[in-house]
């Protein structure tokens, strides 16, 4: 070969070119729904429920800080199953959801409510059996709004809540100005998402909404079926609530998982014959564009 290196300057030129076509199937990654929060600090804060004892119950949070600052946040409140996996990571779904507001432009706070009352699912236990009720979740995503209210990061009028399932439930009940604990809150969320809530706790008392809501449930929901959203949505008084709901969506439905039935849950559409659970890749897609499209608006 000798001194001839030409060979090296012809593998630059392919490596070179190699680069941004790496960086595109990275892009595509990215778009396919495969975001990865990277940055995460634990965090621990007292909710305004209080223990047996008296004592305020001490919260866990994981925050995932947005490159702006300050800036909009969002209190991400998780389903029943909670916000880890099987081996005790914050799961997929939240990281994911946590990149993407990241991107957004949002701050995220991830926050666990059964950690610290030490129960790690609910969805196994009967409604009306469970020792983490929905008074609970309501005083601790009040006090998350409020302790991303006092951080100089955040700007404390462009606060929202983001919920699944038991976790949209908790968007419902931390957004009816017909709670107390809701109405005098010193700080309250600006807006609010839900996905697939059940919604028949807060339709019977009467939704008065504090903030701008967004439902977003699927009409083949058989765990938290989507009728009593929808009544919930025409009958709500108060500030504006959307919703949107989509076909053959069981819950769920905003994931790659397929359908499968759960026969562990006991309560349901059909309790004691399980609910199913699983993506719809329509639903998904149609989904995150409502929600990001409802963002832009905050």
């Amino acid at each position: 070969m000798g001194n001839d290196f030409s060979w090296v300057r012809n593998a630059a030129r392919r490596i070179r070119w190699l680069i941004p076509l790496c960086h595109g199937f990275a892009a595509i990654g990215l778009l396919a729904g495969s975001h990865v929060a990277q940055a995460e600090d634990r965090v621990t804060f007292a909710s305004l429920d209080k223990t047996a004892s008296g004592e305020a119950v001490q919260l866990i949070g994981q925050w995932f800080a947005a490159p702006r600052t300050p800036g909009p946040a969002v209190l991400m409140l998780h389903g029943c199953g909670g916000p880890n996996n099987a081996t005790g990571q914050l799961s997929a779904r939240m990281r994911d959801y946590a990149s993407w507001l990241n991107e957004q432009g949002f701050h995220a706070l991830v926050l666990d409510s059964l950690t610290p009352r030490g129960e790690r699912e609910l969805c196994t236990q009967r409604v009306g059996t469970r020792r983490v009720t929905m008074a609970n979740r309501r005083l601790d995503a009040l006090a998350g709004v409020a302790w991303l209210a006092q951080r100089p990061d955040v700007v404390p009028g462009r606060i929202g809540l983001l919920g699944w399932s038991n976790g949209g439930s908790s968007v419902l009940a931390a957004t009816n100005l017909k709670h107390p604990a809701v109405r005098d809150a010193a700080v309250k969320p600006a807006f609010a998402i839900a996905f697939y809530p059940g919604c028949e706790a807060e339709l019977k008392r009467g939704y008065d909404a504090g903030a701008a809501l967004l439902l977003l449930v699927g009409q083949a929901d058989d765990w938290t079926p989507a009728e009593p959203c929808q009544r919930l949505a025409a009958r709500a008084s108060g500030r504006a609530v959307a919703i949107e709901t989509y076909a053959d969506a069981f819950h769920g439905f905003d994931s790659n998982a397929p359908v499968r039935l759960r026969r562990d849950v006991p309560n349901g559409v059909r309790p004691g014959q399980g609910v199913h659970v699983g993506g719809n890749p329509v639903a998904l897609q149609r989904s995150r564009e409502a929600v990001q499209r409802f963002l832009a608006t905050q």
